[in-house]
């Protein structure tokens, strides 16, 4: 068995290798993307014979790097954070933190307590359309919410009246009616905003 710590970051990834002793074995910074993916499998190729030899952390459960990772065969185990920053703490005075000595302090982690973290697992075709459905999801809601609070305050400014027309501005009448009507000229008599007074 051989185990590896990846702190992971958007841009790279740093990586440390250990035997079950805690003997260093390899470092390195990868690339995010297909070519950082290959050279982790080299650099863990180098010392173990298949795939479920190799016991991962990281500090992240989703994303290219990791979906190849699982995909692969290896043993992955979800990390968290703050689990990582109290383990550092314990075992350097300093509590300076590096990327790449927050490698060796994941692969630490998977070599001594794994049964603590999270094992990941690939998911299923149909969770994973699922899961891609949901986003998709969140982010149409999340985009009507926006475009319904510009519009909200865009109309509280050029057509208070349709603040009162309507309660609820995403709905199909509001909407029909903003389009035929789209301006106070257009739309239903409405008092003009009265300036404050001084």
């Amino acid at each position: 068995m051989i185990f590896v710590g990846v702190d992971w970051a958007e841009a790279h990834h740093d990586v440390f290798v250990q035997d079950e002793d805690g003997k260093r074995l390899a470092v390195g910074r990868l690339p995010e993307g297909v070519g950082g993916i290959a050279r982790f499998h080299e650099m863990v190729g180098n010392h173990a014979e298949e795939p479920d030899e190799v016991v991962i952390g990281i500090e992240t459960d989703r994303g290219l790097f990791v979906g190849a990772l699982v995909a692969a065969g290896y043993q992955l185990f979800a990390v968290n954070p703050m689990s990582t920053s109290r383990y550092r703490d314990r075992h350097s005075t300093s509590g300076a933190k590096s990327d790449p000595g927050d490698a060796k302090v994941l692969a630490d982690m998977v070599r001594t307590d794994r049964h603590n973290h999270r094992p990941v697992a690939g998911d299923s075709e149909l969770a994973e359309a699922i899961k891609v459905l949901a986003r998709a999801h969140q982010t149409m809601i999340w985009s009507r919410t926006r475009q319904a609070n510009f519009l909200r305050s865009t109309l509280r400014e050029f057509y208070p009246a349709a603040l009162v027309a309507f309660d609820d501005l995403t709905s199909g009448d509001a909407l029909g009616v903003l389009s035929i009507a789209p301006t106070r000229r257009l739309g239903p008599a409405c008092p003009a905003p009265r300036s404050p007074r001084l």
